[in-house]
């Protein structure tokens, strides 16, 4: 069986609850299309705007109250969006598979993810989380919170916080052995809960979001998957994006995409993890990363659409 990590945009999830319920209908759909198709599929989600968002919540009750309501860490943040995507997300999948007459078991792993703490992404938030923003509304809350913000890919201004890079998935034991059980496992959630090693076998909650991208890319080459895949807004990855000389990319070997990195092609905090993440499993795996929209999934595993950044 051909076994494929797929990474699901935390956009793509609605900005809040009544929003992502109906969002994770059409997600569910996409994805049992896979499984209906044979393949062996292990769901990543992000979670920027649900992190955020938790994160806003708990700050204003400790602002109101704040020895009732004790300051509440961004990883715990992460923890708690990872299991209510979770639940919506097993729901819907479980859903769409028994009406399909497919019986197969659906799990959420609470999933923590190591990082370094030396690593200098602590000194330079760049992960966009919460909702959008007016440039008013952000600067005001700049100002509020003393929180860093950017404006994000022409959408809008949202908070940035640190984005370490993910160095090892502390339940992939538990992962794996779920996968070979033939569960549909969704895991490392938001890019997984960031935690620091520290003596006595401590893990530490740190605040950041990792990248779900990068997370995935991880997972993917650690499972040994046979194909990595990440979803967002577009059905191909685009040079020049919004201009009139605009170019679709399909079939891109590593090299040629390592080229579009260094000229800049790409927005951080966007389309740049994904692209750098496919080219990170592509490279170390040997194996295909296809970058495509969530409509199209099954279309670009059949080599019918997408950006592929060719492993070999």
């Amino acid at each position: 069986m051909t076994k494929v990590v797929v990474a699901l945009g935390g956009n793509a999830l609605g900005n809040n609850l009544t929003e992502q319920m109906k969002a994770v209908k059409q997600t569910a759909t996409s994805i049992v299309d896979l499984v209906e198709e044979g393949y062996e599929v292990v769901l990543v989600h992000g979670n920027g705007p649900q992190a955020g968002m938790i994160k806003l919540a708990m700050d204003e009750l400790t602002e109101k109250d704040p020895e009732k309501y004790p300051s509440v860490s961004l990883s715990v943040c992460v923890a708690m969006s990872q299991t209510y995507i979770g639940y919506d997300l097993q729901n819907a999948l479980r859903e769409e598979m028994l009406h399909r007459k497919i019986q197969k078991p659906v799990v959420t792993v609470a999933t923590q993810v190591v990082v370094d703490e030396n690593d200098p992404a602590f000194n330079h938030p760049t992960k966009p989380i919460g909702r959008f923003m007016t440039k008013d509304e952000a600067m005001d809350l700049k100002l509020q919170k003393k929180i860093e913000v950017v404006e994000d890919a022409g959408r809008g201004y949202r908070q940035v916080v640190a984005s370490p890079k993910p160095k090892e998935i502390v339940e992939l034991e538990t992962i794996t052995n779920l996968i070979q059980a033939n569960e549909l496992v969704i895991t490392c959630g938001g890019g997984g809960i960031p935690v620091i090693k520290q003596a006595n076998d401590h893990l530490k909650g740190t605040p950041a979001v990792i990248d779900k991208d990068y997370c995935s890319a991880l997972l993917a080459e650690v499972i040994d998957a046979d194909y990595l895949v990440i979803l967002t807004a577009v059905e191909k990855v685009a040079l020049n994006f919004g201009k009139p000389d605009q170019k679709e990319l399909a079939d891109v070997s590593i090299a040629e995409m390592k080229d579009y990195i260094k000229e800049g092609h790409f927005a951080p905090g966007s389309m740049l993890p994904k692209v750098e993440a496919a080219v990170s499993f592509a490279e170390k795996s040997g194996h295909d990363a296809l970058i495509t929209s969530l409509e199209k999934a099954k279309e670009g595993l059949a080599g019918k659409t997408g950006t592929v950044i060719k492993g070999k």
